[in-house]
């Protein structure tokens, strides 16, 4: 994470925080969300040699995130309680198929571009967890878990 730290300042992306090992990276920038993940893809490519898809949320889309909160009356465990973040709204079959593959207690809810995942038993067990883990949703997509998207605002608030 210091490394990606570093590449984006140096980029121009100032400030820049990241969070843990999680591959999440705070930044300021003057680009859209589309824009922004662009130049990150291409630096992250030409300095680590690696093509990873590179999803960019705004503070305000993040903050819509953690409102909207769909599960949060079930969700009682924030690290079984995950956000996966589409580059665009996955396509409504995929999602029923996905659904279909929820467990008694699993729940899964479509929202634009998220889908909001609680998992009681955990994560690690979970066909759902999964099948959102892979590249499944025929869209570029990551997931996070509950503390992760709840401190990501946090620090695009400090």
């Amino acid at each position: 994470m210091p490394q990606l730290r570093d590449l984006l300042a140096a980029a121009g992306f100032q400030p820049v925080s990241t969070y843990l090992q999680s591959g999440n990276a705070v930044v300021s920038a003057d680009l859209s969300p589309d824009q922004l993940a662009n130049a990150c893809e291409r630096e992250i490519g030409n300095a680590f040699g690696l093509a990873v898809d590179v999803i960019v949320r705004s503070r305000d889309d993040v903050a819509e995130v953690v409102r909207r909160n769909p599960l949060g009356a079930l969700a009682s465990d924030p690290k079984r309680y995950q956000v996966t973040f589409c580059a665009t709204a996955p396509d409504a079959a995929v999602v029923s198929k996905l659904a279909g593959l929820a467990v008694a207690g699993e729940k899964l809810v479509a929202d634009g571009r998220e889908l909001y995942a609680w998992h009681p038993d955990g994560v690690g067990r979970s066909r759902l967890a999964t099948s959102l883990a892979k590249h499944t949703l025929g869209v570029a997509a990551t997931a996070r878990n509950w503390t992760t998207v709840t401190e990501l605002l946090a620090m695009a608030d400090a």
